[in-house]
Formats: C-alpha cells, sequence, structure tokens
C-alpha cells in the first residue's frame, strides 16, 4: 500500500512542477506560458484552469504527504519499556558498586559469529583474572 501511494505522490510532484511551470509569468519568473502575445496557452480561461489544477494538485500532494508520513510511522512505531519483558541476569560490574558480578548473557541469542559460522551460539567467556592487589606501596621504576 505504501508502494501504491507513493507512486501515486510522485504523479502528483511531477503534475504539480508541469502546471506551475505552464502559468503565465507575473514578473521574469520560470513560466513556460510567456509573457508576450499570441502563446500558445492564452486567455482568461486557462488561467482560471491552470489556478485551480494547481490548487487541487497541491492539495492531493499534501494529503499522500501526510498520509506517507502516518504509514512510515506505523510501520516504525517506537515500543514502550512497560512492553518490553523484564530484564533477567545480574548487572553488570561496578553498576551497584559490587565489581565481579557479569551480565546473563540472552536467552536464545548469538551474536554475528557465532551465526556466520552456522554453529550454535557459544559459551560466554570468563572475563580475564583481576590483578593481585599490592601489598604495600608501590615505588616507580626507572630504567
Amino acid at each position: 500500500m505504501t508502494t501504491v501511494i507513493l507512486v501515486i505522490h510522485l504523479m502528483i510532484a511531477a503534475s504539480l512542477v508541469a502546471v506551475v511551470l505552464l502559468q503565465k509569468s507575473e514578473g521574469g519568473a520560470l513560466g513556460i506560458g510567456g509573457g508576450g502575445g499570441g502563446g500558445l496557452l492564452t486567455g482568461r480561461g486557462t488561467a482560471n484552469l491552470l489556478t485551480r489544477a494547481t490548487a487541487i494538485l497541491a492539495a492531493a500532494f499534501f494529503t499522500t504527504s501526510i498520509v506517507l508520513t502516518i504509514l512510515a510511522q506505523r510501520a516504525t512505531a517506537p515500543s514502550s519499556i512497560f512492553d518490553r519483558p523484564a530484564a533477567t541476569g545480574t548487572p553488570a560490574a561496578g553498576t551497584d558498586g559490587k565489581p565481579g558480578e557479569t551480565p546473563a548473557a540472552p536467552a536464545g541469542r548469538g551474536g554475528v559469529l557465532d551465526k556466520l559460522q552456522g554453529g550454535a551460539p557459544a559459551a560466554p567467556v570468563a572475563p580475564p583474572a583481576a590483578p593481585a592487589a599490592p601489598t604495600g606501596p608501590v615505588v616507580p621504576q626507572t630504567r
């Protein structure tokens, strides 16, 4: 449905440009209708027709623009945090002041490399061991 409306929108836009360019220029603008006498589209009736066509096409352009915006918004509607399931696992290290805690791995999800290799999600890698705490003051040494 979006594709159909988008195609209609593009046809309306092209028609609107053509109708605007066909109108008689009133100050040396880009009008093809020409300021000189003897042109193809002259006379009061043609001017009224082109003015009405411009108004109708402009209204149709705005309408299709609004419809396309609404359709795009529905397709990518942001989800509320209240709609998401509750997070499981423990908080990451340092988030609550307790070092050493690691977050739980998401259930049933592997990384991009796991998907490329075609295997099951790999087991989580243990974090590297923390270095031993110094027993006394550390003096910098020069070489």
